[in-house]
């Protein structure tokens, strides 16, 4: 029985990167050998077991057969004669079929090595073609190391798969979780690009896809592209360090967009509205946490007016609070403007400006939570008329962040 550290462990280690977890391979073992030794089973779909004092992952080596359409289409074989180079060829990436052994000595049977020096994205084997997370993986490998890139007959494979119809048998649960993982890594954008130079995007979020190419008004939005300005806004969200629920709602925000009609480009009126039915979609779809739907869904419907801050009536300012449930929900409504903030600095040359309307938003949202809705329901003798009572006062504490000949409010430059 021999064991060896595989995958992201020796790559991470090679890359100088720190090392999260470490997973092993188990050689010349049975299941028989592992549970003697005190280890304690896991695993579902093939052999994996926890140590029984660092509690880290072993898997005995095995080797895979196609069964049936998807990723979990696959006959999985394990036995002691299975070695390390069969189980290292089943593997997706050569970055990620390197191991070493517990003297430190390194076996890379299939180059990867050499990927890591030419920064390069290359299957190990045709087996690849087999797994559709794979592509899903790929591209989130790319939002982490951006300065990699896939290799053409590992870009050709990919684009094979999708045209063979692999891609629309995965389920939403696994698509969910690798674009999760992709969107909180450093440069999202890099993951979406591929998806789309592959055809995936298309098949997995065509309602992104179909936004590349669709012009907007050049003085609201120098990029002019709007798939092109949703990268940038998703990648500003990372920049930043936001956490999923607002990089979703960046994701999604403007998928109204592809809805416009042809004679009405490069404007878009109202697109928030469809925006919001398709981020509600969208969501559902792939089964996405609540508060990563429901933030998508106020975000996209929202954003429009949420920049036009400065230029609004306090009715108007009072009204977005309710309809957002600011008062109940502060922290989420901080997120909101969040994604305004990331929304307003991707777009070209936003860089070296503020953007005032998150601090006119928190000072009436401040305001609004000043007032007293339990002592205005007291003094109120007809209690049907508490709601718009609450209301006005609400309004009036707005218009007092007003100066005294209407000027700027709270936090305008």
């Amino acid at each position: 029985m021999r064991t060896y550290v595989v995958g992201g462990a020796v790559r991470d280690r090679l890359l100088g990167l720190p090392v999260q977890d470490r997973d092993w391979v188990v050689v010349g073992a049975t299941v028989e050998d592992m549970l003697a030794r005190g280890f304690r089973p896991v695993g579902k779909d093939f052999p994996v077991f926890l140590h029984p004092r660092t509690g880290e992952e072993y898997a005995l080596a095995r080797t895979e057969r196609k069964s049936g359409r998807g990723y979990t289409g696959f006959v999985v074989h394990t036995a002691p004669d299975v070695t390390l180079e069969d189980d290292l060829l089943r593997r997706d990436l050569t970055i990620n079929a390197i191991a070493q052994d517990e003297d430190g000595t390194l076996i890379d049977p299939y180059g990867g090595q050499s990927d890591l020096r030419l920064r390069l994205f290359r299957h190990v084997s045709p087996a690849f073609a087999e797994d559709p997370v794979r592509i899903l993986r790929v591209a989130r490998f790319a939002a982490r190391f951006s300065d990699f890139s896939v290799a053409p007959d590992t870009l050709a494979l990919m684009r094979a798969m999708v045209a063979d119809g692999e891609v629309d048998h995965l389920v939403a649960e696994r698509v969910w979780q690798e674009l999760a993982r992709g969107l909180m890594e450093a440069t999202p954008s890099r993951m979406l690009r591929v998806l789309r130079e592959c055809g995936a995007l298309a098949r997995i979020l065509p309602e992104v896809d179909r936004l590349f190419g669709v012009p907007q008004p050049v003085e609201h939005h120098p990029e002019v592209d709007t798939g092109e300005h949703v990268l940038a806004v998703v990648d500003y969200a990372a920049r930043t360090q936001q956490p999923l629920a607002v990089r979703w709602a960046c994701l999604l925000h403007d998928l109204g967009k592809g809805d416009t009609p042809a004679h009405v480009l490069p404007h878009h009126y109202g697109h928030e509205a469809a925006s919001a039915e398709r981020a509600r979609s969208v969501s559902e779809r792939l089964r996405a946490p609540v508060d990563c739907r429901d933030l998508a869904i106020i975000f996209a419907r929202e954003h429009g007016i949420l920049h036009q801050a400065a230029q609004l009536r306090p009715e108007t300012i009072v009204k977005l609070l309710e309809r957002a449930d600011a008062l109940r929900r502060p922290e989420r409504f901080g997120q909101l403007l969040d994604a305004g903030a990331c929304d307003f600095f991707g777009r070209v040359g936003m860089g070296e400006r503020r953007y005032t309307q998150r601090e006119i938003w928190r000072a009436a949202l401040t305001a609004v939570q000043a007032v007293n809705a339990g002592e205005i329901a007291q003094a109120c003798r007809d209690k049907s008329a508490i709601p718009q009572q609450v209301h006005a006062a609400r309004v009036a504490a707005v218009k007092a962040l007003r100066g005294p000949q209407g000027g700027k409010r709270a936090g305008e430059d």
